[in-house]
């Protein structure tokens, strides 16, 4: 919120956490950018926050000078200039102990002083809603911080669309697109997984322009009888094969969540394997050849579409206007056509799930998707 007992601003920082998402240099771009428009200094922290917490590890130093040369051209790239991390959290950062064991240790206080020996006076923190979380805490201490939303999964609360999300989508539908040809060639069920730990926006908007058959997501545990049937009628039709979306998130009524990884110190568990185990499913359900196919981390890299790169500039120019306003512990956010401050009190912990009653799944329905109702 503004302040008027915040010092003039002379030079911020900008960081980038969690999972990497197509979009972030275009943010780094529009905040060095407006920055240097302003007089400010920008620098970019490494790795989330590791560059000043562990500054060591960075023998050209845990920060980088953020000025026109270095993001001349970067609104096009994928990934991000300065690296990301989703073990980097300042309040539960992990620490290797002398027996092997891993803590996890306060160190915001090392970081908020990292920062005044750096001179920043405030921070862009861009990042869903672990980073956002964070960012949150660090307003609660003092630290003049906007943070930009960002996620592939688009489940952050109070905003239309992260960036990041156009991009994934658009390339699923490419991928589920040119699964139609090889499936139908040889009559089979391919099962297509994608990202979407606890929502399933990224399966559902594939899954639809990419005309999938059934779209399996997790806010509706799913039963595979209806799918299995939805294959028969589609085979007596002549249609001998079937596109099947799987979220990764996704889950039987009667079972629970595929993990390819348990929860580790500082780490939430790896979900994957769902897309198997439905295949395996439908295969003995149908007595059809079904495979699976796990698109992963392809969502996330490569170039970012138009779309998400005006929005990324867009947030990022907002997030700093916002700081020029003396705004603080605020998220810069699509609202309706417009890019708007929201307070992080109201995003940090709360996720955005596809709505069961929206007009998406509406739509789905009508046009015969099975959902595994």
């Amino acid at each position: 919120m503004p302040s008027s007992d915040r010092r003039p601003i002379r030079r911020i920082a900008i960081t980038t956490g969690g999972g990497d998402a197509p979009g972030l240099n275009a943010v780094i771009c529009a905040v060095t950018r407006a920055a240097l428009q302003r007089g400010w200094d920008c620098i970019g922290i490494r790795d989330g926050y590791d560059g000043l917490l562990r500054p060591e590890r960075y023998p050209q130093g845990g920060c980088l000078a953020l000025g026109l040369e270095r993001v001349e051209g970067i609104a096009a790239q994928g990934g991000t200039l300065l690296g990301s991390t989703n073990k980097g959290d300042p309040f539960a950062y992990p620490s290797v102990q002398a027996d092997g064991r891993v803590a996890l240790l306060d160190r915001s206080q090392d970081l908020l002083d990292a920062l005044r020996r750096e001179g920043i006076d405030a921070l862009v923190a861009v990042g869903g809603d672990g980073s956002l979380a964070i960012a949150h805490r660090l307003a609660q201490r003092g630290l003049q911080v906007v943070g930009v939303p960002k996620t592939i999964d688009n489940d952050l609360d109070r905003t239309v669309t992260t960036f990041g999300f156009d991009t994934a989508v658009a390339f699923a539908s490419e991928c589920i697109d040119r699964l139609h040809t090889t499936a139908a060639s040889h009559h089979r069920v391919l099962v297509v997984e994608v990202m979407g730990r606890y929502a399933g926006w990224i399966a559902l908007h594939a899954g639809l322009a990419g005309g999938a058959h059934a779209i399996l997501l997790p806010e509706l545990p799913f039963d595979l009888a209806p799918v299995a049937e939805l294959i028969a009628r589609r085979d007596a039709q002549g249609l001998a094969y079937s596109i099947v979306v799987v979220a990764e998130g996704a889950f039987p009524r009667d079972g629970e969540r595929a993990l390819c990884a348990p929860a580790e110190a500082g780490h939430a568990e790896r979900l994957g394997g769902m897309g198997e185990q439905v295949a395996q499913a439908l295969a003995r359900l149908t007595g059809k050849d079904a495979r699976a196919v796990v698109l992963g981390h392809l969502l996330r890299g490569g170039s970012p579409t138009a779309f998400d790169r005006v929005a990324a500039l867009r947030f990022g120019a907002a997030a700093v206007r916002a700081l020029e306003a003396g705004q603080g512990g605020v998220m810069v956010a699509l609202d309706g056509s417009d890019v708007r401050p929201v307070p992080l009190a109201e995003v940090a912990g709360r996720m955005k799930a596809v709505p069961l009653d929206g007009d998406t799944l509406a739509t789905a329905r009508d046009l015969g998707v099975c959902l595994g109702e």
